[in-house]
């Protein structure tokens, strides 16, 4: 039986659910329907497979991120691919394939390609498609998954089927783009065509020997950039150089849309791409009068709302069909129905060079977390958690002084030959 290697995707900018999203904080790393983020979801979910540790692919910026949350569900084992910078789909799954090929002795992995950022809600359909198309990735097929589309939607490319293959599996006749909704609504009364999820299965070999035949450029720079590997911690470092020459392009434009070799294995899983505030409202539990409440709040006499606290109260009266979201530092109120022109306010803040597209007031770090309480033209208040055991780098400064207070807790401090330690109201500078 072929080794299963699950390879995750967990890159992304953060745009389509601002503000609970960030550049330095995107919609993969957020819990939106209990205490696992998406990424955590998405690994957990694969357990009855008996897989391998998972190769997990972000950017470098995140890799902390990645790091902590694979830690929390014991899945940190020197697995996190680092891109040094972002070349799309088709280089990172081959990053992911050459990596697997160095790791496993004598065998060659199936890899199967999730994004970080998906919701399924049926996950015994979810696994038993997998399960299926093993079967047909071992032959050296390169199996995408189909979602059985349950409305027209124009927010997702489509893969029309053609002759079957055995059962529940078809050779791909196309993939087409976004339609629009009429073309959509035809798609979707012909039964022949469906949702692009982005999930695929197959062997590395085979996917690195169709990419070699149809994007040689891309395969080669791969291939170099995995060629001196520097590990780091739980972090798998590329050749930067190298990999900074690798044409950017998707799976779908480099490989799928061209190879011989495509099989659809269709699923209906409940499956979503959470693209949207509407979409999480969707897909998200509702109350009686169909409102999805996180947080504090108190909704009277409103219906079919998406509200979200961080941590302020948030009360409405008589209103309808709105997406309200709360951060500790930012607010959105939209319509529901056009929560897509978000990324327009995403827009507005990075050309008046603002921060509250890039970041939360809360920063992550190796040994824990931070955040600005108060800032002024001579001062900087941050509540600075460190986590047991862990130990920031020794600092200094020229033209400022600190004063360390602990709220709780006992500080092991060194300051210059000095070594002591600091209880809970106890303070030092």
């Amino acid at each position: 039986m072929s080794k299963l290697i699950p390879v995750i995707m967990a890159g992304g900018i953060g745009s389509r659910l601002w503000p609970l999203s960030r550049e330095e904080h995107p919609k993969q790393f957020l819990s939106v329907d209990g205490e696992l983020s998406m990424l955590q979801n998405t690994i957990k979910r694969l357990t009855p497979l008996l897989a391998g540790e998972p190769l997990v692919i972000c950017n470098d910026s995140h890799r902390f991120l990645v790091a902590e949350q694979l830690r929390a569900i014991n899945k940190l084992a020197n697995n996190i691919i680092l891109e040094p910078v972002g070349r799309n789909t088709a280089p990172a799954i081959a990053l992911a394939a050459f990596c697997s090929l160095q790791n496993v002795v004598d065998e060659d992995p199936l890899l199967l390609v999730l994004a970080a950022d998906h919701v399924i809600r049926d996950e015994k359909v979810f696994l038993k498609a997998i399960n299926h198309a093993e079967f047909f990735a071992t032959q050296g097929k390169l199996v995408t998954f189909g979602i059985v589309p349950t409305q027209a939607e124009t927010g997702y490319g489509y893969i029309c089927r053609g002759e079957a293959i055995g059962e529940d599996a078809f050779s791909v006749a196309e993939f087409v783009e976004k339609p629009d909704f009429d073309t959509a609504r035809h798609y979707v009364e012909s039964e022949k065509y469906y949702w692009n999820s982005g999930m695929f299965l197959f062997r590395a070999s085979s996917y690195l020997q169709e990419l070699k035949d149809l994007s040689p450029d891309i395969y080669q720079a791969c291939e170099n950039a995995v060629g001196s590997i520097n590990p780091d911690l739980d972090f798998i470092r590329i050749d930067k150089e190298a990999f900074a020459m690798c044409p950017s392009d998707s799976i779908d434009y480099a490989v799928m849309e061209h190879t011989r070799h495509a099989v659809v294995v269709p699923m209906n899983a409940g499956w979503s791409d959470v693209g949207s505030w509407s979409s999480l409202w969707d897909i998200s539990k509702k109350d009686p009068q169909r409102n999805v409440l996180h947080g504090d709040i108190f909704a009277y006499n409103s219906k079919d709302n998406y509200i979200y606290s961080e941590k302020s109260f948030i009360s409405t009266i008589g209103v309808n069909n709105l997406v309200i979201v709360q951060t500790a530092d930012a607010l959105l109120v939209s319509d529901k129905d056009s929560v897509q022109d978000v990324k327009k306010v995403v827009d507005y803040l990075k050309a008046n060079n603002r921060n509250e597209h890039k970041k939360h007031l809360e920063v992550f770090r190796p040994w824990g977390k931070f955040s600005v309480i108060h800032s002024g033209d001579n001062y900087l208040v941050k509540r600075i958690t460190v986590k047991p055991g862990a130990k920031f780098a020794a600092q200094m400064h020229l033209h400022r002084a600190e004063h360390w207070i602990v709220v709780s807790g006992t500080a092991c401090i060194t300051k210059g030959e000095e070594i002591f330690t600091i209880s809970e109201n106890e303070s030092t500078f």
